[in-house]
């Protein structure tokens, strides 16, 4: 199935665009995903941490992904 990505923050310069397009079989979960974007893209190991949210909600990482959901990278943010 094709997923689309939508990333944000230094995601976003990580995946090198705002919108990404990935290839998972289906009934993936989020870690499959996170594992799969970490192999392409090894700077998003270098993160502390990132979210993955699911239909504007942050996932599990036991949680199944379908073709018709909205996933976003939701890296780290830092205030002041």
């Amino acid at each position: 199935m094709k997923l689309k990505i939508l990333a944000f923050g230094i995601a976003k310069d990580i995946l090198g665009g705002t919108e990404k397009e990935i290839d998972l079989a289906e009934g993936t979960t989020v870690q499959h995903l996170k594992a799969k974007l970490e192999d392409e893209y090894a700077e998003l190991k270098r993160l502390k941490s990132y979210f993955i949210a699911v239909d504007d909600e942050y996932a599990e990482n036991d949680q199944v992904i379908t073709c018709t959901n909205e996933i976003a990278i939701i890296p780290p943010v830092s205030g002041g």
